[in-house]
């Protein structure tokens, strides 16, 4: 296990380098490794082992977190492509991109005035899971293909890091809301 930490996420868990996995075969191996670094197993052994443990337990759920999310698996399979999506804004130049944007920002904005604002928060989580899932499947297009369309999938890739953002608003506001309502 020296070379551990240097192994790449899909190394480490023994998967194929590409966008589409399987999530139960994911958790299954994830479980597996955990158990073979777990800290109950090194509870005699020395600080160094130890350490080198919990380095490994470490590793293992940041690869579980990365490769279990879409976005982030993109992002990850571009990093080891050479192409580092960083935090770039690139998806200016797509005008029907922006105004979906504009619109799921109004509609959330709105979400206060409704008469059922839980229900028309639930209408606007909808549709962003919706051309989230789109996303998904574009990526998995894209990444998976021969030759991986790379430029492309980083246009994806930042196309969904604002849905995963505007996700997060939502759940927020959906706290809020909870909050206020009950």
């Amino acid at each position: 296990m020296s070379s551990f930490l240097t192994l790449n996420y899909f190394e480490l868990f023994s998967l194929p380098q590409q966008y589409a996995l399987d999530s139960a075969e994911l958790t299954v191996r994830y479980r597996d490794l955990q158990r073979s670094v777990h800290p109950d197993r090194y509870a005699r052994a020395g600080d160094q082992e130890r350490r080198m443990s919990m380095q490994r337990a470490t590793r293992i759920n940041e690869a579980y977190e990365t490769l279990g999310d879409p976005m982030r698996r993109g992002r990850y399979l571009l990093e080891l492509r050479g192409h580092p999506p960083g935090d770039q804004q690139q998806t200016a130049g797509d005008p029907a991109f922006l105004m979906q944007q504009m619109e799921l920002r109004e509609e959330l904005a709105g979400v206060r005035e409704e008469a059922d604002p839980m229900l028309a928060l639930d209408r606007v989580a909808g549709e962003i899971r919706a051309h989230y899932r789109g996303f998904d499947q574009a990526l998995a297009e894209a990444l998976d293909r021969t030759p991986p369309e790379n430029e492309k999938a980083l246009d994806i890739v930042l196309k969904m890091q604002f849905y995963t953002r505007l996700q997060n608003e939502l759940q927020a506001m959906a706290a809020d809301l909870e909050d206020e309502l009950y």
